[in-house]
Order: structure tokens, then C-alpha cells, then sequence
């Protein structure tokens, strides 16, 4: 998995002057929280050969050795949904080569105009870039055989924010699909002109779950330029059920939520979410 400890930027961690606390309250719906849930059984899924996610149609996996980038496609035909599921950390070239590049860079991929001055993680941004042609072209065959899916990325820790670049990509390319945006653990991905872009996009279709205090989401500071994106959604306590969830503001910088806590970086906490450890396959 990752690691996300920078000791010279804990102190860094920023307090959260941009939140705009809209629209917050504690407990979520049990139709929200199965969701949460079942696309966190999705990204749990990519760490293993998986010939049934979920138990359903297996598209193709995503296998790139240059990047050590993998994840999914699959296909719900019972809830009419292609899922795109994005693997997080499990080598130690991940961190090498991907997490420990904290450099941010311009934002180009495939088929995507970027906001002006949005720039992202240049590991993230090459681990998808690597891919990107591939998964536009699955998502379009899949699109083409069902035009009336919906699109569904997803993904833990590194596979956040890969399912984050991901989604900006698929709606780019496919603008009059619906799409939702599911992550858990996720690093802070670009900057703030990214989150916009994404917010505007996905709007409170972009779910960003943290569990309780789950360092790897902070890790990477405001301080440095990073902001996030999407309607978090904090698990407070444990155990993980609706009435410990709490939905933060929807600009992705609550100070009330997962950034009041000063980022421990990565612990024990990053491993498991609603009880399953990240690399459980759900795969009948």
C-alpha cells in the first residue's frame, strides 16, 4: 500500500479557510451508504485476478507494466452501469515511481480540455495517462453495445485518485453520460483549479469517503497547492454504518470533517474501510 508520510509537510497541513460548510449533516441514507459500500467492494476487487466483480461482467482488465497500473472494467447489466475500478498501492514501485512524485504539473490527457491552471500529482497523472487511450476506447465499445449505462469510476488510495483522473477523462470524452465518482482514502489529487474543474463536472456525484483518521487523505498539504475535490463523506467512528457517516461541505475542504486531524501520514487506518481489508476480492 502507500505511504504517504512526508514528515517536513505534517506541520504544513493547512486548516481549511476555503471550505464553504453547505449543505452538511450527520448520518447519510441507507440507499447512500450500500453504495459506498458496494463500490468500495469494486476497488477492494482490483488487487486480485477477479473473473466476476461483484459478480458481474468481467470487460477487461487494465495491466500496464511500464507504470505498475491496474484495475477493471465491468459491466452491471441488473443496475445498467459500466464500472471503471482503479487498484491502489501494493508494490514498492508504486511509491517509487508513483506516490513519491508530489510535484505537481500541468494537466493534459487524452481528450480532456483542462481548466485553465489546473494542475495534478505528476505520478498520478502518468499512471493514468499510460492507460488512458485504452480505457476510453473499452468504455466506448461498452457504450456503443449499451447506450443507456451509466459510468461508475472507483478506487482506493492511489486507485482514488486514479478513479478522480479517470472520471474528469470519461466525461470529457463522453459528456452526455451519466457518471458517478465513488473514492476511499483518497490523496488530495491536483490543485485547486482541479477540484473546480472536477466539482463542476460530477457536482454531489462525487463521492470521497475517509475513514475516521485516515492520515493518507492530508498527507499531501495544502500548503504545497493540493486541494480536494467532491462531497466527502467522514466516517467519524467506528464502526462504519450510516449514522457515523457524516456528509461535509461540497467544495471538498471541510474543516470540520477528515481536515481537522492533523495527517499521521499512513497508518493502520488506510487498510480497512466498512470492516474489509483493501485487497478483500468480491468476485461471485
Amino acid at each position: 500500500m502507500r505511504f504517504f508520510v512526508f514528515s517536513t509537510f505534517l506541520l504544513c497541513i493547512a486548516s481549511g479557510a476555503l471550505a464553504k460548510p453547505l449543505q452538511k449533516r450527520d448520518g447519510v441514507s441507507r440507499d447512500v451508504f450500500d453504495d459506498l459500500l458496494l463500490y468500495y467492494k469494486y476497488a477492494s476487487s482490483t488487487y486480485t485476478d477477479c473473473a466476476s466483480p461483484n459478480g458481474n461482467v468481467m470487460v477487461q482488465e487494465i495491466n500496464e507494466d511500464s507504470t505498475n497500473t491496474q484495475g477493471f472494467v465491468a459491466r452491471d447489466d441488473t443496475k445498467k452501469e459500466i464500472v471503471v475500478a482503479w487498484r491502489g498501492s501494493s508494490a514498492v514501485a508504486d511509491f517509487l515511481i508513483t506516490d513519491a512524485s508530489v510535484i505537481r504539473v500541468d494537466y493534459t490527457s487524452p481528450g480532456v480540455t483542462p481548466a485553465s491552471g489546473a494542475t495534478v500529482h505528476s505520478g498520478f497523472l502518468r499512471s493514468y495517462n499510460s492507460v488512458a487511450d485504452q480505457v476510453i476506447a473499452l468504455v466506448k465499445t461498452q457504450l456503443d453495445l449499451n447506450p443507456d449505462y451509466a459510468v461508475v469510476s472507483t478506487g482506493h488510495s492511489l486507485g482514488g485518485s486514479l478513479a478522480s483522473l479517470s472520471a474528469v477523462s470519461l466525461k470529457s470524452n463522453f459528456p452526455d453520460t451519466p457518471m458517478r465518482l465513488y473514492t476511499y482514502g483518497q490523496p488530495r489529487t491536483g490543485n485547486q483549479e482541479y477540484a473546480n474543474m472536477v466539482n463542476s463536472m460530477y457536482g454531489d456525484q462525487a463521492f470521497r469517503y475517509v475513514r475516521t483518521t485516515d492520515g493518507v487523505p492530508t498527507a499531501f498539504p495544502m500548503l504545497l497547492g493540493y486541494r480536494h475535490h467532491g462531497v466527502e463523506y467522514w466516517q467519524t467512528s467506528d464502526p462504519a454504518i450510516a449514522a457515523t457517516l457524516k456528509q461535509c461541505a461540497p467544495d471538498g475542504e471541510d474543516p470540520t470533517c477528515s481536515d481537522s486531524k492533523l495527517s499521521d501520514g499512513f497508518t493502520a487506518t488506510h487498510l480497512t474501510y466498512f470492516g474489509i481489508y483493501f485487497n478483500t476480492p468480491f468476485c461471485t
